[in-house]
């Protein structure tokens, strides 16, 4: 995991550079800075957000029950396909992880790209239910 400025996010590979990024329901996974807050409040200490192995950190939204909305970073589109579910991987990095990241999505969501994007820190991040206009 490299912590990044700014990366090219595409419908035909994903996070740039991430090989995992074919097309598909799990394409990009995001977390929110305030569910993995409130993890290491549980837990009683700061963890990187990085352990989590997620491609993006976005502050500011709760993913909870987001199943096909659509989450706008800058000028990229991207379709919540639905939770992520923790994964032993978690404990290897700290004890507990993995159990403070199961209520109310705190590991975060998975995600198809619908439109291509570069994105940045700092570029506006919002969620919106797929009925609503884009």
């Amino acid at each position: 995991m490299i912590p990044l400025e700014s990366t090219l996010v595409t419908t035909e590979h994903g996070i740039e550079g991430d090989h995992r990024g074919k097309p598909g329901d799990r394409q990009v996974t995001v977390v929110s800075q305030d569910s993995w807050d409130e993890a290491c409040r549980e837990l009683n200490q700061s963890v990187p957000w990085i352990a989590r192995r997620a491609n993006l950190l976005v502050g500011g939204i709760s993913f909870k029950d987001s199943t096909g909305y659509i989450l706008h970073i800058g000028e990229l589109i991207l379709e919540i396909t639905g939770e992520t579910k923790p994964c032993d991987r978690m404990d290897e990095f700290i004890q507990g992880l993995q159990n403070v990241l199961i209520p109310d999505w705190r590991a975060g969501v998975t995600c198809r790209v619908i439109k291509s994007g570069e994105i940045k820190l700092g570029d506006r991040v919002t969620l919106s239910n797929s009925n609503e206009k884009r």
